[in-house]
């Protein structure tokens, strides 16, 4: 019971943290956008390929097989930081080296002047790595949500006070490395970690054989879930690429900060579940079942608000945005749910079905790519989604193989929060006829109360165990 109250405020704090985060971001985002052209977050859309990638490698798996570890020793944790500084500061040359090359490539020479800077995001990050894995596998979810939340709101700031000065791209790459040097800067203050322990090359490959076949899943992931922004950018322009990451960066912001309240917390916890089988299929089928609760409405929302939300938000010059952004939030039905499943792979196997699915998911998102990206950007968008309901499939059968689990189970968990969500979906679109001479704001406001209220109200009505699951979880974070 100590565990699930720790999961339990875990699953709070970090939401509330992903939740105000989100907000801030979606704030921030927006105020940036009216003040900044398509063209600069094209810009940034392509240097944020380069940033992931280079990202996972300087991780390359190490921080979930210390999250993942029975007792990890202060010899591993010294070990695994030392290895993170050493190849970003490897990557970091390489990047400046290349950035040349990419600017000439797709005739954006501000990429020479920003890259400097921007990838100076790789060497700070990889102080916060091992620091993160201590935090995560103590479950000290507060202090995280705390440091991050402080993180997303004074970066943000500064990022809209240099819009409003005429900053340009320069408002973008501050705020990120802004945010990831705060975090960076609180982590080691707050937890002065010292060790008399040295680096270990035998500690390195005592948790090489997971963390390596990790860093190749999540190195395909990252490559292949950027790597159509590349495409946009160059076939048509960086112009059409900016509306097309901002729609993806919008679509995101909900999606990924349920996807990491719930994740972060349950990885580790469900790592130490997994010797009570019964109690693990249990904990999975519960979080399938909340995070399908909350996010089918959600995308669905978004998607019937997408026109009078982009125009009232961040007005006509944003407009083309928009059929981007109603098809890639339909991938958000899906991504946080084989997001889960992947969790539970992470667990349960040794990484090698990790990394053979990976690959198969990404040469079917190869084949995809070739046949969209010649079409338009609208048809990526569409083979996005469509991916997003493939990796969903995947995941979740290859995960219930693992653990003894029918499919059928976990679609019957899902299955009915999705019929009223997209009940609630059929309403709205009825109802947007009637009130398409309001006022925008009128109008959006209308449709999120309407929403809200059919959904809530059926989810009572039929009584559905996610809403009763939820409501005893609140009961108990409210009377401690």
């Amino acid at each position: 019971m100590k565990l699930e109250r720790k999961v339990a405020s875990g699953v709070a704090w970090s939401f509330s943290e992903k939740l105000l985060t989100m907000i801030i971001q979606m704030v921030v985002s927006i105020v940036v956008a009216r003040e900044l052209m398509p063209e600069d977050f094209g810009v940034m859309a392509i240097m944020t390929f380069f940033c992931s990638v280079a990202l996972t490698i300087v991780d390359s798996g190490f921080s979930q097989a210390l999250i993942r570890k029975a007792e990890p020793s202060d010899e591993d944790y010294i070990s695994v930081l030392s290895f993170n500084v050493i190849v970003s500061l490897l990557l970091y040359g390489v990047l400046i080296a290349v950035a040349a090359p990419i600017a000439h490539f797709y005739n954006q020479p501000v990429i020479t002047d920003i890259a400097p800077v921007l990838f100076l995001l790789l060497p700070i990050n990889s102080l916060c790595v091992v620091q993160t894995a201590m935090y995560t596998r103590e479950l000290r979810f507060k202090l995280l949500s705390k440091i991050v939340f402080s993180a997303s709101l004074i970066s943000g700031v500064v990022a809209i006070v240099m819009a409003f000065m005429g900053c340009g791209i320069w408002a973008l790459v501050v705020q990120r490395l802004l945010m990831m040097g705060i975090k960076a800067t609180a982590f080691w203050v707050v937890r002065r970690w010292r060790t008399s322990a040295r680096p270990s090359m035998s500690s390195l490959r005592a948790m090489a054989p997971f963390s390596l076949r990790l860093l190749a899943t999540d190195l395909v992931a990252s490559i292949y879930n950027n790597v159509a922004q590349l495409f946009i950018g160059k076939v048509y322009s960086t112009t059409s690429l900016g509306y097309y990451s901002q729609a993806q960066k919008l679509k995101d912001l909900p999606v990924l900060s349920t996807v990491q309240a719930v994740q972060g917390v349950t990885y580790p916890a469900l790592s130490r579940m997994e010797s009570n089988r019964e109690e693990f299929v249990e904990g999975y089928l519960r979080i399938m079942r909340m995070v399908g609760f909350v996010i089918f409405p959600a995308m669905l929302i978004f998607v019937a608000i997408a026109p009078e939300m982009f125009y009232l938000l961040l007005g006509a010059k944003w407009m083309p945005t928009v059929p981007y952004f109603e098809i890639l939030a339909l991938s958000g039905l899906t991504y946080p749910l084989a997001a889960v499943s992947y969790n539970i792979l992470k667990v349960v196997s040794d990484g090698r079905v990790i990394l053979r699915l990976e690959i198969l998911k990404r040469l079917i998102m190869t084949l995809v790519l070739v046949y969209a990206i010649p079409r338009g950007i609208e048809p990526v968008a569409w083979g996005m989604t469509a991916m997003g309901v493939v990796e969903l499939a995947l995941n979740s059968v290859v995960a219930c193989r693992h653990i003894d689990l029918g499919v059928g189970r976990v679609a019957r968990v899902l299955l009915s929060s999705f019929v009223l969500a997209a009940a609630m979906f059929g309403a709205l679109y009825l109802l947007n006829p009637y009130i398409e001479h309001l006022h925008v704001a009128a109008h959006l406001a209308i449709d999120i109360a309407v929403a809200a209220t059919i959904y809530l109200s059926m989810a009572f009505i039929f009584r559905l165990r996610a809403i009763r699951e939820g409501i005893t979880l609140l009961k108990g974070l409210f009377n401690r």
